[in-house]
């Protein structure tokens, strides 16, 4: 038995790992490299192993970065199941039919010339893939119970409060005389927001651990904080009159960030008077899935929903679902706080409110996520005095806010403590810049975890 790299290795999106055993080929994750320059090209790579020999797929979570190359896998071959907690099904269609959407679109917009003719560049799969993808979604996983996958391979997931029916999974595995347990991170989170529950740890004593270390160089401010930051930047900016825009991932950050500003609103820490626009019919379908899911959410969100109030809605809320509404918000000056994505600023509805709103000394961008290199989103932080967008560039004046305690990762000592908790005989570390990765093994009290490079193979 072992396990190959094929994503997530030494940077941080792509995650995509095969686990071989007893004649059986299970693909944990598959997916999207983001942020690079080269993006399609990275994506439409070879995959690294044929796509017809895998007999199952397991998801950690729904994240683009982790189930979205599904869609090429179904495209190149894959005939298997495809095993999740149900909210991570849920999720993934959705996420799963707006990246199709958004794919074939881009290859509209990009050219190749091959020979010196020009066409457009072929999409990396489209909606049909999409859902062939959706529709090879079997079994679910249950938090704490085992599923039998096959003969010599069983798993178990628990919940990693990173987003709705986000799961860390623990793999038992036979094969002939020999057992093994695997533990496979997934992402982890920080275990003290209002509507997720904390990481649960697998039991110790794994032979081997893969773990995400996306922040595992650096802590999160204290939440208390985080919040205090958020309620002064909207207010302020609310004051001077301008708009604020706050660029969203549709899962998880979009339906928290609307939780607080609901319970900012009812504390009157945020001006009663706010119009509020979620810009994404993603996070849109996202939010009523958190209604779906009791068994993912915390028991305080389940509460407030039997009492009959919904912890993500309130009345100066509005959910723009299609174009033209969105479009109509570019009219408003001022007085209106924006969620839109991309988070990172790659494309959708964020970037027209971008467009219209970084040049106002008025305005703010408030930035709530991880932001890759080579992303908008990045430069615009690191001090960018200007970003181009649709043909022009468009100056930097507004107030730049970027509030990292928002984070759904697990900061160091998070990491650090769950690691502990695993107590695996043997880790690799994944999923994290490569000298986040490094300062991260650098603190763990043993010598020996291994860092893999992608393709590299290691008998478990």
């Amino acid at each position: 038995m072992h396990i190959s790299f094929h994503g997530a290795a030494r940077e941080v999106t792509g995650s995509c790992y095969r686990l071989t055993c007893n004649g059986r080929q299970v693909l944990i994750d598959c997916g999207l490299f983001q942020g690079s320059h080269d993006l399609h090209e990275e994506n439409s790579a070879d995959f690294g192993f044929d796509a017809t020999q895998i007999d199952y797929v397991v998801l950690t979570h729904a994240h683009l970065d982790h189930c979205g190359r599904l869609p090429l896998l179904i495209k190149r071959g894959f005939q298997g199941e495809i095993i999740s907690t149900s909210a991570t099904q849920e999720l993934s269609a959705i996420v799963l039919r707006d990246s199709a959407h958004l794919q074939t679109e881009e290859a509209r917009r990009s050219y190749v010339r091959p020979r010196g003719h020009r066409a457009h560049r072929e999409a990396l799969y489209a909606i049909e893939d999409a859902e062939q993808t959706i529709a090879a979604f079997g079994r679910s996983l249950h938090y704490g119970q085992t599923l039998d996958i096959c003969a010599g391979i069983q798993v178990t997931a628990y919940d990693t409060g990173h987003i709705l029916g986000s799961a860390s999974l623990s793999f038992d595995l036979t094969e002939d005389d020999k057992k093994r347990r695997l533990v496979v991170s997934g992402d982890l989170g920080t275990g003290d927001r209002a509507m997720l529950n904390g990481p649960t740890i697998p039991p110790p004593g794994a032979d081997a651990v893969i773990m995400e270390t996306t922040y595992g160089d650096r802590l999160h401010r204290s939440f208390p904080a985080t919040l205090d930051e958020l309620y002064t930047a909207i207010s302020q900016t609310h004051a001077r009159g301008g708009n604020v825009v706050i660029p969203t991932f549709a899962l998880e950050r979009a339906q928290e960030i609307l939780y607080y500003i609901r319970e900012g609103i009812e504390t009157k820490r945020l001006p009663h008077s706010l119009t509020v626009f979620l810009d994404s019919p993603m996070a849109i379908l996202a939010t009523e899935a958190f209604k779906n899911h009791p068994e993912a959410v915390s028991a305080a969100f389940t509460d407030l929903l039997k009492q009959g109030h919904d912890p993500l809605h309130f009345s100066g809320l509005h959910l723009t679902r299609d174009g033209s509404e969105s479009r109509a918000i570019n009219a408003i000056t001022g007085g209106a706080v924006i969620l839109a994505g991309s988070g990172m600023c790659t494309g959708g509805r964020v970037m027209h409110h971008i467009q219209h709103n970084l040049a106002s000394d008025a305005s703010s961008i408030i930035f709530v996520g991880y932001a890759a290199m080579g992303t908008p989103a990045r430069r615009i932080i690191d001090g960018a005095a200007s970003i181009h967008l649709f043909g022009e560039d468009i100056a930097v004046r507004a107030r730049i806010y970027t509030i990292n305690g928002f984070s759904a990762h697990a900061d160091r000592d998070a990491l650090l403590a769950w690691h502990h908790g695993v107590a695996a005989k043997r880790t690799f570390l994944t999923h994290g810049d490569a000298q986040v990765i490094q300062s991260f093994a650098n603190g763990l009290p043993e010598a020996s975890a291994e860092i893999p490079t992608l393709g590299d193979r290691f008998e478990l």
